[in-house]
């Protein structure tokens, strides 16, 4: 065998192990959202008929036990009744906004425009619909009465603003001809709406590692990073997708290395002045709050910042600086969770660590939908630049002299 045949047989397969596994982390996710449907219509059938099938219920107790699901489920019968039919449209749309979200992606990969928009406009009204009955629900329901307190019911709310105008933006890149923006619009969409079935994946797999607590007690844990989870999942795909090195008329970086720099420092002020309040407030539910939030975002700022670094030196200038951008608003996630803490217990009248525990919970993912909107106006702003440099005339140069 040749040497040149030899150095060219691992690159094939290394190329081919990113293929495999982007196909099987899209496949995770494609059969997460297809056997939650099901689940999700289901979900709330006990509630207005005792006795009716419910499967993710009986799938949940014969995971964990019976005796862990009956106690979570039977808080819930008086907080529903206000709002029973609302919650039912909510629910049954979402499990046909599971089965939606994958046939979309399959119909932009495949390039079938037609089936694609005829698609989005269904996808689009379900979720104005399904967060409509969401939103009832949410202002007929005090804060102390949602699942597991206050927090949730500010989690809850936060997730039902950040899908509906992620799909409204994504709507407005559709229409202003900007395919790969709508892509990233779409995808924060369809994470957010994934954070039902994960969150319902946690209540099987939690009370294994953490074994003795409450499904309210292991709702509280699962919430402090599933914003970022989804959100993070959402940048991962946008960026498999958009396959693009350099971006037409992106001249220089919105964000600098002192830009980056000075995010960083905030955000280790602000996580440790989190840290000091939780460890403060004393007893293990708050040292496992505080983990369940400090791991996945230190696992989620190191992979920005390996992607970014790789970015830049294989110089695809367009993926360095959205990286850039994401890193920047997760440093200034703890930041903005630190600053809600205060408007939060005058708000809602809650303790410090309730107040510090939902600001933690929304802060990566509301910082996620500004690093994605800030990446769609770099994108604009870029286009209409090149769109200046290509119609702007050429000055004719100056013939030379005759001799």
């Amino acid at each position: 065998m040749s040497e040149g045949a030899a150095v060219d047989r691992p690159r094939g397969s290394t190329r081919s192990a990113r293929i495999s596994w982007g196909r099987v982390a899209a496949l995770v996710v494609v059969a997460l959202g297809v056997g939650y449907a099901p689940i999700a219509a289901t979900e709330l059938w006990p509630y207005a008929h005792p006795g009716a099938p419910a499967v993710g219920e009986s799938l949940l107790a014969h995971l964990t036990s019976p005796r862990y699901v009956a106690e979570a489920f039977a808080t819930r019968i008086k907080p529903y009744d206000h709002s029973l039919a609302a919650l039912i449209v909510h629910s049954v749309l979402g499990g046909l906004l599971m089965l939606l979200g994958p046939l979309q992606l399959l119909t932009a990969v495949r390039r079938r425009a037609r089936l694609h928009r005829a698609l989005g406009v269904v996808f689009a009204v379900t979720v104005y619909v399904s967060m409509a009955g969401a939103a009832v629900y949410l202002l007929r329901t005090a804060p102390r009465d949602a699942f597991s307190g206050p927090a949730f019911w500010i989690v809850l709310a936060t997730i039902l603003v950040g899908t509906v105008f992620s799909v409204t933006f994504g709507i407005v890149a559709a229409v202003q001809r900007m395919p790969q923006i709508h892509q990233r619009w779409m995808l924060l969409c369809y994470g957010f709406l994934m954070t039902a079935p994960l969150l319902r994946l946690e209540w099987g797999a939690l009370p294994v590692l953490l074994p003795g607590l409450s499904m309210a007690q292991i709702n509280q844990i699962a919430v402090m990073h599933l914003g970022s989870v989804v959100a993070f999942g959402a940048l991962i795909a946008s960026r498999r997708l958009d396959r693009r090195t350099e971006l037409p008329g992106m001249n220089g970086s919105w964000v600098p290395w002192w830009a980056l720099l000075a995010a960083g420092l905030a955000g280790a002020a602000a996580l440790g002045w989190i840290t000091e309040a939780f460890l403060s407030g004393g007893g293990a539910q708050n040292h496992r709050l505080l983990l369940g939030y400090l791991l996945p975002f230190a696992a989620t700022a190191a992979v920005m910042a390996w992607r970014m670094r790789r970015a830049a030196n294989e110089g695809r200038t367009w993926a360095r600086e959205e990286w850039r951008i994401h890193l920047v608003a997760l440093s200034l996630a703890p930041v903005f969770s630190a600053l809600c803490v205060l408007p939060f217990e005058r708000a809602f009248d809650l303790d410090r660590v309730t107040a510090l525990s939902a600001a933690v919970a929304i802060g990566c993912g509301v910082l996620a939908f500004w690093a994605t909107a800030l990446t769609g106006l770099r994108a604009l702003v870029a286009r209409e630049t090149a769109k200046r440099t290509s119609a702007a005339p050429v000055a004719p140069t100056e013939a030379a002299p005759v001799r």
